[in-house]
């Protein structure tokens, strides 16, 4: 049996479009995990038409996904953070005050798309901040980051029930401490910016964690919790978190760069970090925090 699940923006979710598309899928009843925005039927088999079906409700704001109904509810979440779970990219923020953020953003842009290998990348933009005051990491925390929606929403739900959370960034631990710890991570795992008196050296401490270490981190952690690779979901939305998005039982690209999205079943653009626990099959009135 499959679950198709339907998401959109609050109210804006019509049920004769859900009542419509499960009658041509030959699917069951609908549950409404969120009226108005929200909901799922069962199916016999995975619809051929699934895709071209996919690009008519993205003209609509609408997210649709299918998947295998068992095993939906997971027990660790692994998360990006850059993009992912707060709304920025942490190292454009730094190179905006150090006035570099046009050149930093345009190489981030390419390596979050594939387009540049993801270490020498980071070297490369990390160099560009050489000089910086190490006060201003706490400036940018303080004003310019925002965490995503749903995110707190999703950590306190998936906590309840029982599951781990790590959150493994590309970023910098200066950011992912505080962003892990806001939002209840069990864990934070971020590369480390070098500082000597008192100002960013321009060096980023060496190995580098990638899209091989999130992998890494993924297998190592499912191992010392006892459970299997498909007890866990995993969310991002560059090309340093398609390993990761690849190997878990649930791998979720959330507003996802296009050659991420490409390589993903699970796609979410126009829902926020809720859209995981809908994916597990989580009604809005279960949801906990």
């Amino acid at each position: 049996m499959y679950i198709a699940t339907l998401i959109a923006r609050p109210g804006a979710l019509d049920g004769a479009l859900v009542e419509n598309l499960a009658s041509a899928w030959g699917g069951g009843a609908a549950r409404w995990l969120s009226p108005g925005e929200v909901a799922e039927f069962p199916l016999e088999v995975r619809p051929e038409n699934l895709w071209s079906v996919w690009e008519e409700l993205q003209a609509l704001g609408v997210d649709l996904a299918v998947q295998p109904g068992d095993g939906r509810r997971k027990r660790m979440l692994i998360a990006d953070m850059d993009s992912t779970m707060i709304q920025q990219e942490c190292i454009d923020e730094l190179a905006d005050e150090a006035g570099v953020g046009a050149r930093v953003a345009e190489i981030t842009a390419r390596a979050m798309n594939g387009e540049l290998d993801f270490e020498g990348a980071l070297r490369e933009r990390v160099g560009l901040l050489a000089g910086l005051p190490e006060e201003v990491i706490g400036r940018v925390l303080d004003t310019r980051i925002s965490y995503m929606p749903g995110g707190q929403a999703l950590l306190a739900t998936m906590k309840a029930h029982g599951a781990y959370a790590v959150l493994v960034s590309g970023g910098f631990t200066a950011f992912a401490a505080q962003v892990g710890a806001a939002l209840g991570f069990d864990e934070a795992r971020a590369n480390v910016l070098e500082v000597a008196a008192g100002k960013l050296t321009g060096t980023v401490a060496e190995p580098i964690l990638g899209r091989a270490a999130k992998v890494a981190t993924l297998r190592e952690v499912a191992a010392r919790l006892g459970i299997g690779l498909s007890d866990v979901v995993a969310v991002g939305d560059g090309a340093n978190d398609l390993g990761m998005l690849e190997l878990a039982g649930m791998g979720v690209a959330l507003h996802a760069k296009p050659v991420v999205a490409a390589q993903c079943e699970l796609r979410v653009n126009h829902g926020d970090l809720t859209a995981l626990l809908y994916l597990q099959g989580y009604a809005k009135d279960a949801f906990a925090g």
